[in-house]
């Protein structure tokens, strides 16, 4: 558990992704982010920003390529820890990367665990086979990416380890409900606020998206309505509320004990 019961200001860009166009996304999200200079902590941006949920090697880029060289200046402009995630090639494979770039230039990497294969992500890309846990402002933020949305053992908040979860997403109109509904239920189980991030539009596959972005509180409650449009909405996370209630509702000590083999 954090130290310092420091309030902490989060957003979310809730964007229509141009298909496998790094260059345009770019541009999209740069115009996007401005307004948000000097508003927020954390600009967080949905799953393969720079070219939607795509399974091949358009718009993949080494860790040090321009879209990471763009988040490192939007985030030491803005002043801002700027997450999403975006293709990797590394060693001859492909991953699922999250990028969470902070002002200072340091960088912390999540690779997806759980590959969507109804989409034939485990085809194309290699499963991560770690988590990560992001210190911010005296927070402590755990990364994840759409798909691990559905295993709770992955998201488990071992020991109140992590304040926030955040997980950005391609997740389909089809399935909207399941994906609010997930991300209620891994806020209450877990004690911490959960951030959902999620894309509109249509991508080249001609799958829809409806959004439904949100920030839910550690009792499961949405502290932003929902929209199905591009949106930028901006929330102030109280660490003191959350230790409070840690405090009256202790439910982590009755938790089960367990490891997870990878």
């Amino acid at each position: 558990m954090s130290a310092l019961n420091q309030d902490l200001r989060v957003s979310y860009v809730q964007a229509n992704l141009v298909w496998e166009d790094p260059i345009s996304n770019c541009a999209q999200l740069e115009e996007i982010v401005q307004n948000l200079q000097g508003k927020t902590d954390v600009i967080v941006l949905p799953e393969m920003f720079s070219t939607g949920f795509s399974m091949s090697a358009v718009g993949a880029e080494i860790s040090a390529g321009p879209t990471v060289q763009w988040m490192k200046l939007q985030a030491a402009r803005l002043q801002v820890l700027l997450i999403g995630s975006l293709k990797i090639k590394e060693s001859g494979q492909f991953y699922n990367r999250l990028m969470a770039v902070h002002p200072s230039g340091k960088i912390d990497s999540y690779d997806k665990r759980h590959l969507f294969r109804m989409g034939q992500e485990d085809e194309f890309y290699t499963a991560g086979n770690s988590a990560c846990l992001i210190s911010y402002m005296s927070w402590s933020i755990a990364p994840f990416i759409c798909y691990d949305l559905r295993f709770p053992v992955w998201s488990r908040n071992v020991d109140l380890k992590y304040d926030l979860a955040i997980y950005v997403a391609n997740w389909p109109a089809a399935r909207t409900h399941a994906w609010s509904s997930l991300l209620r239920a891994r806020a209450i189980e877990n004690l911490a606020y959960v951030l959902g991030v999620n894309r509109v539009g249509v991508d080249g596959n001609h799958l829809e998206y409806s959004g439904a972005s949100s920030i839910v509180s550690f009792k499961g409650e949405d502290l932003l309505p929902l929209t199905s449009h591009v949106s930028i909405q901006t929330q102030t996370l109280s660490f003191q509320a959350l230790k409070d209630f840690r405090e009256k509702f202790p439910a982590h000590l009755d938790a089960d004990d367990f490891t997870i083999s990878i």
